[in-house]
């Protein structure tokens, strides 16, 4: 087996070597010959002397060529500090050309200007880009992290079914139809949570898996059709036994790919905390700029502007925008109103603080209101408040993300920073538009909180569960619950689900039996192995950290899937397109 490229440093000088890989770089100086070869590891600059015999083979040699040399290791004349074998050289005496190239349709390169449609077409040529090679890497390390930090507590490694049954309750299924049994479908899985639960049943206790997932839902930059998650449940536990084990998990994992430590324990948040503070379930805490509620100070105002508001249960809400007063034009906040519209908020207004306080509404304030807002927020000269009112829901969303949208335009965020955090105490439900009725926030199987368990059929709005999302800079990077065990609670949230005894025995009459033969108490959770590894590599692309990812329409460019198939193939499924 060859060695790579970087095994090799100035203490090989005067050894013979064989070296193969791809011909990156060739220039032609005067009669010498260099070649940038590169393989997986880096490159290793080679020299052809103009009296060697495998000149006029290496003179023949173009980008990306495949090639075999043989030569001796020799000292660099100049280093070249930017490479890892900067220090050496290999001066080749034979070289074997083991495959051609034709023209590429793009540049090799970290700075190809390259379009990602191109770049997904021809997938195979820009995965050998250092920038998505080295994610792959930090991928592979992470996986090999996991399984380390998870064998070491005494996890078994359980493959579970891709073919599964198509369940109610989350994302639209893959659905894949069966030969043999004619009109009946298999779903590919959206996660393994029926199966890790009955592993738990069967008495594995701890179980975990780099488990493929799937969901036919709308895509984004970081979200794709199938993608892959580190999960994990465990026997005979509570919340903390489980995110004790996740947070060990995530600070060996950066420890282990990034050098970084977490000394601290993670902070907790309660969902309600940052939703009112934050105004997302997933706060980013590398910057301030919190939401502040200031709906009391201006509740005894007699401009209808406000009353319509406080006299319809809405709230009066703002962030503080420090020393950007001066900066925001009328122009600049006119674009952030229509940035808030977006989150159906009805408008935005604002008031700048300098020697003379302006804004959109303060001829609507009293001198008192406008001293009062001041004080509360700790508002100095030439800060700008920002404030959107109306319906509660829609005003923490469009502050949440507009306190986003101005941290990344001011650059208050540094992207090399890591702030890590636990959200619990999530709601059970949430009410759906779609179905007219309440549905599970994460899924049927979530254990409620324990005085909450009487308030899943008459107060579904104020029910809480035993669930946990852990976020990182902004993102949900994994998440799970302590699961129903006991059969009387997972029937009662199946009433309060508005699920029909039809609907259960066909959806999950195996797993409601399975319950019945004696199931312990057990939770887990699961990380997104796809952005963990976009958080440890500083993308905010999920194509970047997957060798072949789909596009945004879920379709892959390079094998032109999905695609028709054979009338010969659909009759032996025994399907129509329509």
């Amino acid at each position: 087996m060859k060695k790579f490229n970087t095994e090799y440093s100035i203490k090989n000088v005067n050894e013979e070597v064989n070296l193969k890989g791809w011909a990156s770089k060739v220039r032609n100086l005067g009669g010498l010959i260099f070649i940038d070869l590169r393989d997986r590891s880096g490159i290793m600059q080679l020299v052809v002397n103009p009296d060697s015999s495998c000149y006029s083979i290496a003179s023949k040699i173009k980008s990306e060529y495949v090639i075999s040399v043989n030569g001796i290791i020799n000292k660099r004349s100049s280093v070249n500090k930017n490479i890892k074998t900067g220090e050496i050289e290999v001066v080749v005496n034979s070289i074997e050309i083991l495959s051609k190239s034709k023209e590429l349709p793009f540049e090799i390169s970290d700075s190809t200007t390259a379009l990602e449609d191109t770049r997904l077409k021809y997938r195979y040529l820009d995965l050998r880009r250092d920038s998505l090679k080295d994610k792959l890497i930090a991928r592979h390390k992470i996986t090999m992290a996991t399984r380390e930090y998870l064998d070491s507590l005494s996890f078994l490694e359980v493959e579970t079914p891709i073919l599964c049954k198509s369940t109610p309750e989350g994302a639209r299924d893959y659905l894949v139809p069966s030969r043999v049994n004619k009109g009946s479908f298999y779903a590919l899985p959206q996660s393994p949570q029926i199966f890790k639960q009955l592993l738990m049943v069967g008495g594995i206790e701890r179980y975990f898996q780099i488990a493929k997932c799937f969901r036919d839902e709308d895509l984004r930059a970081d979200r794709q059709p199938e993608f892959t998650q580190i999960d994990v449940e465990m026997s005979f536990v509570d919340e903390e036994d489980v995110m004790g084990v996740c947070e060990g998990l995530v600070k060996h994992i950066f420890k282990s790919v990034k050098g970084i430590e977490f000394n601290e324990p993670f902070i907790k948040m309660k969902y309600d905390d940052a939703i009112n503070i934050y105004g997302s379930d997933k706060p980013d805490l590398r910057f301030e700029m919190k939401i502040n509620d200031i709906t009391d100070i201006l509740k005894n105002n007699d401009s209808n502007l406000f009353k319509g508001v406080i006299e319809n249960n809405g709230i009066i809400n703002c962030i503080v925008a420090k020393n950007l007063s001066d900066k925001y034009s009328r122009k600049m906040l006119d674009g952030l109103t229509e940035y808030v519209k977006k989150y159906k908020a009805g408008g935005l207004a604002y008031i700048k603080y300098n020697e003379e306080v302006t804004g959109s509404i303060v001829k609507l304030l009293s001198e008192d209101e406008i001293n009062n807002i001041k004080d509360k927020l700790k508002v100095e000269n030439n800060d700008l408040v920002l404030i959107v009112m109306g319906d509660r829901k829609i005003v923490k969303n469009s502050l949440g993300a507009l306190r986003i949208k101005i941290a990344h335009y001011e650059n208050l965020i540094n992207d090399n920073d890591y702030k890590v955090l636990w959200i619990t105490d999530f709601p059970s439900f949430e009410w759906s538009e779609e179905e007219n009725r309440y549905m599970s926030l994460h899924h049927p199987f979530t254990m409620p909180k324990d005085c909450d368990i009487d308030k899943l059929l008459s107060d579904k709005e104020h029910c809480y569960s035993k669930a946990y999302d852990i976020v990182i800079n902004g993102y949900e990077a994994g998440g799970g619950s302590i699961r129903i065990h006991k059969q009387d609670v997972q029937e009662r949230m199946f009433e309060a689900l508005e699920l029909t005894k039809e609907d259960i025995d066909e959806k999950f009459g195996f797993f409601v039996d399975a319950l019945k033969y004696g199931t312990p108490p057990h939770g887990g959770f699961a990380l997104g192995l796809d952005r963990m590894t976009m958080l440890l590599t500083n993308t905010d692309n999920i194509r970047d950290v997957i060798a072949f990812p789909k596009t945004a329409s879920a379709s892959d460019l390079m094998s032109n899937c999905p695609n028709s198939v054979s009338e010969k193939q659909l009759d032996e499924l025994g399907i129509v397109v329509k």
